[in-house]
């Protein structure tokens, strides 16, 4: 049974007429056209569908619409509204911290989330913060090495 959920979108109000108990990546990509938020193992172990909720980083696959209601959501489309790349998505550039790319808008977000609250991480804390946001193309080093400059960029020279 549909229901009528409200919340916030990429800093926009938006309302969504679906099941409650609808998995957000399915909402994201299937009825409000949002694609960069990837699906992987849909059981909420890879992170290819990482989005922030109210600033968290949460997997969008074992996120349902319902747990979103009155809050805000940020997919990957959010992170740059007007073009202009935040310090994640450069150094994932400059790193070259991807393959494939099909991880890439889960790391980047889980990176986000994570930077913001701690900008001054140590490798190890990196490390940990990324476990759940796996690479099969094997471009971890990489990608722990784009987090970390990223880190630096926002403030977090250790």
């Amino acid at each position: 049974m549909d229901a009528t959920v409200s919340f916030v979108l990429n800093g926009k109000a938006v309302t969504v007429n679906s099941p409650r108990d609808r998995m957000l990546v399915w909402v994201l990509r299937d009825e409000l056209g949002l694609t960069g938020t990837k699906v992987g193992c849909e059981a909420g172990l890879c992170g290819a569908c990482t989005v922030l909720v109210d600033h968290e980083a949460v997997p969008s696959c074992s996120t349902t619409l319902g747990d979103v209601a009155g809050k805000a959501v940020l997919t990957i489309e959010g992170l740059a509204p007007n073009g202009q790349l935040n310090a994640v998505q450069k150094a994932f550039q400059e790193h070259h911290a991807f393959q494939c790319g099909f991880c890439t808008s889960g790391m980047i977000m889980a990176a986000w989330a994570f930077l913001k609250k701690k900008p001054k991480a140590t490798r190890s804390e990196v490390v940990e913060a990324m476990e759940g946001n796996l690479c099969r193309c094997g471009a971890h080093v990489r990608i722990l090495d784009a987090v970390e400059s990223a880190g630096k960029a926002m403030g977090g020279v250790r």
